[in-house]
């Protein structure tokens, strides 16, 4: 079952396996395709385009820059930024200094990036001039030496960068530089009178980058990644693609702060020649125009985005024959919205079908997609190459046989190196097995059947247990999206004194629909007709929307501390 000369790998297609990786760090491997792809599209941006030798320069000049403000081997620099082009290059300029770029969503709370600063021991933060103000409050809760400041209009053309300023960007605070902030314009500027050249040269399995768990289930932690992690993914994810990437366009709508939006959408486009779409912020409006004016050959997205795509009257007409991979993650795509999604594709002269594929953070993003030319209803498709599955009995390392339910592990070159200061849960997650290798213990239950296919069923942590039998939310949630009213759904356990926990679910409907008795009625019946007495809901809420994390992904934390909260109003400790 997890044999690694599995007979599966010998046959997928044209797919290689046993690539080789490069020993490059992250920065060394796209200063390679800045020198062989000079006049090819590295970025494009708000109708902006800048070249891989211009990509070169600006990452060459902001390292500098980096090094002026004594930002030296080893140190942390938190970057609090959308998709924008400072991003980028502040990621290869830190990591070409020998630095560590953490990533954090800058529309966290105050408190969030206070404790991101702590774990991390950032002294240097990166964030926009329109999240001055939270930083500075930031400050307050925990000190840091230093806070630069970009803009968005720096890197616009002039006609934007005019309108921008008189429109939107005109109620934007305006720091100066001080003791303790410092404008990226200033920086540069530095960097430029540096006359040393500030690389250092790191391995590949050295730290490169921290991301952070997308808090779904638990405390939030820093996972260190290695310059070897990223490249290898480019890597795998190419030859998952069957063909380079190279000259070829992705839109880059996931954010740089997440895995997906990190490694596969940014970059596995520089890392072979590719060009990534910078998308700072999403709406439906906004995408359907990227969509029409850079025909992109590939897009990327959590569940909710392709849902919302779906309903985007801005897309009505466009035609999609320009695509050559959609691909999703980040969350379990259902079989409705699979089949909803492939008759968009299709109806929009699409030539492709939308391909699942799985992931977690402490791999960079994806380790498993659907095949190019081979497809199973429910499947989240075969291992990356290079990388083994294998499906144990929870808590232990003890394989369980084909088609049994169980934890799912991997292995692979994409592995974390480890929780940062938490050494207790990276000794849980990262074990060694009797093959002497490392593997990963997701926390995800899956099933594996002969031919190799994944199947993705529920997290661990999310299991309820109703009188006494198992029940995992996610399979009532696919019949519930599945009535033709439902946008999205969640169901989680509620503290019950007699069942332990009793099940609930929370319903968004689409638009057009209005919450009745009669439509409850109706959902209630479809779940009695698929899913067992034991699991089906006690209670059904509609809500207009649902709480989600930042990275698109229902909370269901959220709806749980709501629901504890409020029996705990109602039935007061004796």
């Amino acid at each position: 079952m997890s044999d690694l000369k599995a007979p599966w790998l010998q046959s997928y297609g044209d797919v290689k396996f046993n690539l080789e990786y490069s020993t490059l760090s992250m920065s060394g491997k796209v200063f390679e395709s800045c020198e062989r792809y000079k006049d090819n599209i590295a970025l494009s941006f708000m109708g902006k385009n800048i070249l891989y030798k211009e990509l070169a320069l600006r990452i060459s000049e902001t390292a500098k820059g980096y090094a002026a403000l004594g930002i030296k081997e080893g140190d942390r620099v938190l970057i609090c930024m959308p998709n924008v082009p400072q991003t980028v290059y502040s990621l290869y300029a830190l990591n070409y200094i020998g630095a560590v770029a953490c990533m954090v969503h800058p529309l966290s709370a105050v408190g969030e990036i206070a404790n991101y600063v702590k774990d991390t021991e950032s002294n240097y933060v990166l964030t926009l001039d329109q999240f001055y103000n939270k930083l500075c409050e930031v400050r307050k809760t925990i000190p840091y030496e230093k806070l630069i400041i970009a803009s968005v209009k720096d890197e616009l053309l002039p006609v934007k960068r005019f309108l921008f300023s008189v429109t939107s960007g005109r109620n934007l605070p305006k720091p100066h530089d001080s003791d303790d902030v410092i404008t990226w314009n200033t920086m540069i500027e530095m960097g430029r009178s540096y006359t040393e050249d500030p690389f250092v040269k790191k391995e590949a399995d050295e730290a490169a980058v921290i991301l952070f768990s997308g808090g779904t289930t638990g405390v939030t932690k820093g996972i260190l990644l290695s310059n070897l992690n990223f490249n290898a993914l480019a890597a795998q994810t190419v030859a998952m693609c069957n063909r380079t990437v190279t000259g070829k366009s992705m839109l880059a709508a996931m954010p740089m702060f997440h895995g997906f939006g990190l490694g596969v959408c940014v970059h596995t486009m520089l890392a072979d020649g590719g060009k990534s779409i910078l998308v700072p912020k999403f709406n439906v409006k906004e995408y359907a125009k990227l969509l029409k004016k850079e025909r992109p050959n590939y897009i990327a997205g959590v569940p909710t985005l392709f849902e919302a795509i779906t309903r985007n009257p801005y897309l009505d007409g466009v035609k999609l024959d320009c695509l050559m991979g959609v691909f999703s993650g980040g969350d379990s795509l259902s079989v409705e919205l699979k089949k909803k999604f492939d008759k968009f594709l299709a109806d929009h002269g699409a030539n492709v079908r939308i391909r699942e594929g799985y992931g977690t953070t402490e791999c960079v993003t994806a380790s498993c997609l659907t095949p190019y030319n081979k497809e199973k209803e429910g499947s989240i498709g075969l291992p990356y190459p290079d990388t083994f599955y294998k499906i144990c009995k929870v808590g232990t390392c003890e394989e369980v046989p084909y088609g049994e339910e169980g934890e799912i592990c991997l292995t692979g070159p994409s592995i974390m190196i480890g929780y940062l200061n938490h050494e207790k849960e990276t000794a849980d997650t990262l074990r060694f097995h009797d093959d002497g290798r490392r593997w990963l213990h997701t926390g995800d239950m899956g099933i594996m059947d002969d031919e190799g296919f994944i199947y993705f069923k529920q997290r661990i942590k999310r299991m309820i247990i109703t009188s006494g039998y198992n029940v995992y939310p996610s399979q009532i949630e696919n019949i519930i999206d599945s009535h033709s009213a439902v946008r999205m759904s969640c169901v989680i356990g509620i503290k019950d004194e007699y069942k332990m926990q009793r099940i609930k679910a929370f319903v968004a409907l689409k638009d057009g629909f209005d919450p009745s008795e009669e439509l409850k009625d109706e959902i209630m019946a479809l779940c009695r007709k698929n899913i067992a007495k034991y699991a089906l809901p006690g209670e059904l809420e509609f809500r207009e929307t649902l709480p989600q994390t930042l990275v698109g992904k229902v909370a269901y934390t959220v709806l749980e501390k709501e629901e504890a909260e409020k029996n705990s109003c109602s039935y007061p400790s004796k």
